[in-house]
């Protein structure tokens, strides 16, 4: 039960406030500025006009458009103590409000970072995440360093934050859940063609996990190819969409979910409780379960030695056909290379 969309909710209930933002169209510094202006005031008038909002999610490239022009530009890149996130981090304080943000981070060492930030009601920074799954070909960024972090919410939420594209990789979502999220936050700029893939993988991270996911994208048109297509969308740990937003832009879709639901349906459930039966196989056999890893795919990785049967035949290994220079070696630095951030 969301309570009409989250205008009744219970004491222990989290109440979601989607922003389909509007996609920006960002050519100068100026526009980054304007960018942060909007979203900061979205912000605002959320909580104002929903007193009851814990946390207000903004969709990935909310700050900086989907432009390559953009991208490609260090001077737009923004720091994690720079102005623009400071002033995020204040409306956060100011309008008592938790918020969750995406930020695109400059990087001395390479191309830069596309990141995410989710902010509590006290303006501090309680979740810093680097997208580990950049989407290939056609995003230059640089791949994600520093894992999939959790943190603790509000209403015993436990949130995790799932860039666009990492939320198209099962692993993703399950080392979230491994490390506690109940609640899984999914920041997209998405555009229509990924609709069905969207739904699929909103409702089966949340299933395959016994966890929450609420996630959002950019909507509308910047006048550059297929307009963004927001649908913003809940669904519960059955993986069942309770609340599923459209195309407009600027709507704020809201939701009041139930984290303690999630947590109650890991520790109580029998069947269909995988995150747990993964590493348990086959427990009313054996005692315990089989605690091994019969994944192939988990130890190539693991061991540096992830290959496919089709390995030599896959076409597409760089971004040289989207325009893009070609990709830094790995231990070269941004000056001998910009990793295939500079456009041709």
């Amino acid at each position: 039960m969301t309570g009409l969309g989250g205008l009744n909710p219970s004491p222990s209930s989290l109440t979601l406030g989607l922003v389909q933002q509007q996609v920006p169209l960002v050519e100068t510094t100026a526009d980054v500025d304007a960018a942060t202006d909007r979203v900061v005031a979205a912000l605002r008038a959320a909580k104002e006009g929903f007193s009851a909002l814990d946390l207000v999610v903004f969709p990935e490239y909310s700050l900086h458009g989907l432009r390559k022009s953009g991208w490609a530009r260090d001077e737009l890149m923004c720091d994690l103590d720079g102005p623009q996130v400071e002033r995020l981090r204040l409306a956060c304080r100011e309008a008592g409000v938790w918020g969750c943000f995406s930020v695109m981070e400059r990087n001395p060492k390479g191309a830069p970072f596309n990141s995410g930030i989710i902010v509590d009601s006290a303006g501090e920074i309680a979740l810093y995440v680097r997208k580990l799954h950049p989407w290939t070909p056609k995003e230059p960024w640089e791949p994600g360093d520093i894992g999939v972090p959790v943190c603790r919410g509000p209403k015993g939420s436990v949130l995790s934050m799932l860039i666009c594209h990492d939320g198209m990789f099962p692993e993703v979502a399950r080392e979230a859940c491994y490390r506690g999220a109940n609640v899984l936050l999914r920041t997209a700029g998405y555009k229509f063609p990924l609709k069905q893939s969207w739904r699929i993988t909103n409702e089966a991270n949340a299933f395959q996990n016994l966890a929450y996911t609420a996630s959002v994208c950019l909507a509308g048109h910047d006048g550059n190819g297929i307009p963004s297509m927001g649908e913003a969308m809940v669904c519960d740990f059955e993986g069942t969409i309770v609340e599923r937003g459209d195309s407009t832009p600027d709507r704020v879709v809201t939701a009041t979910i139930e984290p303690a639901r999630a947590d109650a349906a890991r520790r109580e459930w029998g069947v269909e409780n995988n995150i747990y039966q993964l590493g348990h196989r086959g427990y009313t056999a054996l005692a315990g379960g089989a605690t091994d890893c019969p994944y192939t795919y988990m130890s190539d990785l693991v061991s540096g030695r992830y290959r496919v049967p089709w390995e030599d035949e896959v076409q597409i290994v760089d971004g040289t056909g989207e325009g893009y220079g070609p990709p830094r070696e790995a231990g070269s630095s941004v000056d001998t290379a910009r990793g295939g951030l500079e456009a041709r």
